[in-house]
């Protein structure tokens, strides 16, 4: 390669440069070494076939790390948007949470009402009650809340049930088992928003 041909390679170098500096800036710093460094070899009039083939080397690590830096942040804007998308979704279906649970107490009321109602001998009392429980339970089931399915000889899950207390288990079998419901619980989506309350046998 004659003197002519290295001077005219290098001084295309960097206005190859400029184009990466404009995607990058920290590649701009890179540049302006670049240019310093055809400068000095300009002026010192030498250079080798060897010389330009490390500079092209470096030049390609240097783009390499740039793809790398790219590709993580892609990928973290990536885990971003899916890791909100899933927090939206979560606040929409709990958004009504905390009305859920300010109108359990009431279902745990009509549950007494009617209790106390069956032993009466005014049916139409009764039926009418219940009519506006199941209405009730059916308005907030259509809005996600589903009751936690327990009953007596179940197995104790201390991450969905609350035991209040232990009492001697009547038989064998219920050893260690749930013995009694005392208050029931609900879940909001897949979200638990009030245990249920149980009696577990020892």
């Amino acid at each position: 390669m004659s003197d002519k041909d290295i001077t005219e390679e290098t001084e295309r170098q960097p206005e190859e440069g400029f184009l990466d500096a404009d995607m990058d800036k920290e590649n701009e710093i890179d540049v302006e070494a670049l240019e310093g460094e055809g400068e000095a070899r300009q002026e010192e009039a030498a250079g080798s076939a060897g010389e330009e083939l490390t500079e092209e080397e470096r030049l390609r690590e240097d783009l390499a790390k740039e793809k790398d830096k790219f590709m993580r942040l892609f990928a973290e804007f990536e885990n971003y948007k899916r890791r909100t998308s899933k927090e939206r979704m979560d606040m929409f279906k709990t958004a009504g949470q905390e009305i859920m649970l300010s109108l359990l107490p009431v279902l745990d009321d009509f549950d007494r009402a009617l209790k106390e109602l069956a032993k009466s001998e005014d049916k139409e009392m009764f039926e009418g009650v219940e009519l506006i429980r199941v209405k009730l339970r059916e308005t907030l089931r259509s809005k996600g809340l589903e009751e936690v399915k327990v009953e007596q000889g179940d197995s104790f899950d201390a991450e969905v049930h609350d035991a209040i207390t232990q009492i001697p288990a009547p038989n064998k079998k219920l050893k260690g088992r749930i013995v009694d419901v005392v208050q029931r619980g609900f879940k909001l989506g897949d979200r638990i928003i009030r245990h249920p309350k149980v009696v577990v046998g020892k």
